[in-house]
């Protein structure tokens, strides 16, 4: 998955930089994101997204500058779910082989992230517990031919709070998706990342628009610490 789209000297967004960019994307998109809601953690599960070395890693075709970014909120969000016990699930994209499983995204990215790589595993410090799921996928979005779904039935979520990478590729397939299946989606502005800040904020525009209500890391914690 070669982007060819990010120059790795000149990342849009930083871990320090972050806070300040939230506060005006928040901004941008607040003519759109107009459905408020509140989380309820009796419901609610944390997504994370294909936080895998291949995104995060700068040396590899498809690295993702914004989910390096995102690092520290992803951290404490994953902490503070962990800590009330609420279900924390982790999708990672890979492929067995791409004459097998590649379809269109063999021909249409440079590279494939291949299963039992080192590239495939959830980047360190985010890695999950023996007993938190890992939805595994061969598509952007995390709800196509996976059991994302039964899964969160069994759990009996209704509220999906999505993080992780890309934001306008999986993140935003995945949203889209939930809405369809008549989830409340909560989509963390700052606890996604992709590669530029022109696709993020496009993102944020239409999922507001259409799809999710657009929140921030403290916005979520804030509520859950008064859970």
């Amino acid at each position: 998955m070669s982007n060819g789209f990010c120059a790795n000297d000149e990342y849009y967004v930083t871990p320090s930089s972050l806070r300040k960019k939230a506060e005006e994307w928040k901004k941008q998109i607040a003519f759109y994101n107009l459905h408020r809601m509140k989380p309820n953690f009796k419901r609610s599960c944390l997504l994370v997204v294909d936080m895998q070395n291949f995104f995060l890693d700068p040396r590899s075709p498809t690295f993702t500058p914004g989910g390096l970014a995102i690092l520290p909120n992803l951290t404490r969000l994953i902490k503070a779910f962990r800590r009330k016990k609420l279900p924390v699930i982790y999708t990672a994209h890979v492929h067995k082989d791409q004459k097998l499983d590649g379809g269109i995204l063999a021909w249409w990215w440079e590279g494939m992230i291949m299963e039992n790589t080192k590239d495939a595993e959830i980047y360190p410090g985010l890695t999950p517990l023996p007993e938190e799921k890992v939805v595994y996928k061969h598509r952007y979005s995390a709800f196509y031919n996976t059991d994302l779904e039964t899964v969160l039935r069994c759990l009996k979520v209704g509220d999906l709070i999505i993080t992780g990478v890309m934001t306008n590729l999986c993140c935003e397939s995945t949203a889209r998706d939930a809405y369809f299946r008549d989830y409340r989606v909560f989509f963390l502005l700052d606890a996604t990342g992709t590669i530029n800040e022109e696709l993020h904020l496009a993102t944020l525009k239409n999922l507001a628009f259409g799809f999710a209500y657009v929140t921030t890391t403290e916005e979520i914690l804030r509520k859950l610490s008064r859970r």
